[in-house]
């Protein structure tokens, strides 16, 4: 079975090691010999292959452009306030969602795992407002480009805080295809709840606290 170690180091192998004769920037066509990093597209959604030079493109985070480049950095949101309440307020049925910012709405979707894959959730605008306003670093994403994946306690009766943490966008798609390919059953079933686990404490160990 694929482990959450070799998912996190597909990612970061596919932006920082020379690849296979033939294959090509998704941008320009040009072979990529030096480094594979990605870009989104902004309307599509869809995630690009691309060359230094053309990922360099688009890092201007103000600049009104249709690709975005995919940063690489990871944060835990310790303590990060959401209680119970008001995670039931946002309406996701499953503990797991990831959050990001939409540029092309104008607002913040939610996806959550599933057998068919990543499902989007209507936020509920007031309900989103009052958690940014409880944990301002809500705000420290970068538009289409970073998610923030939370993970709430199973049992409602359960105390503590939730797992959150800041990751790329493209790192959050690949946790959510590999649970859609181990996905069994009702829940998701027990490969399910042990590559979860995995993926959060790798998550822990890579990740700066901010």
């Amino acid at each position: 079975m694929t482990s959450a170690y070799d998912v996190l180091a597909r990612i970061r192998a596919t932006r920082s090691t020379p690849q296979q004769a033939g294959e090509r920037c998704e941008m320009c066509s040009e072979p990529i010999a030096d480094e594979h990093q990605h870009v989104v597209n902004v309307e599509g959604r869809q995630l690009l292959c691309v060359c230094r030079g053309c990922y360099l493109l688009f890092t201007d985070t103000e600049a009104q452009l249709r690709y975005r480049a995919i940063p690489d950095r990871y944060l835990a949101f310790d303590d990060f306030a959401l209680d119970r309440r008001q995670w039931e307020a946002l309406q996701i049925p499953v503990g797991l969602a990831f959050f990001f910012k939409n540029s092309a709405l104008g607002r913040t979707v939610a996806f959550y795992p599933g057998p068919a894959g990543a499902t989007e959730s209507e936020l509920d605008l007031t309900a989103w407002n009052e958690i940014r306003a409880a944990d301002p670093r809500v705000d420290l994403l970068a538009e289409e480009t970073e998610a923030l994946l939370v993970r709430v306690p199973s049992d409602p009766d359960e105390s503590g805080a939730p797992q959150s943490y800041l990751l790329p966008i493209d790192a959050c798609y690949e946790f959510v295809g590999r649970l859609r390919l181990l996905w069994h059953g009702f829940d998701g079933g027990q490969q399910v709840r042990q590559f979860i686990d995995e993926f959060f404490g790798v998550l822990d160990e890579k990740s700066e606290r901010a």
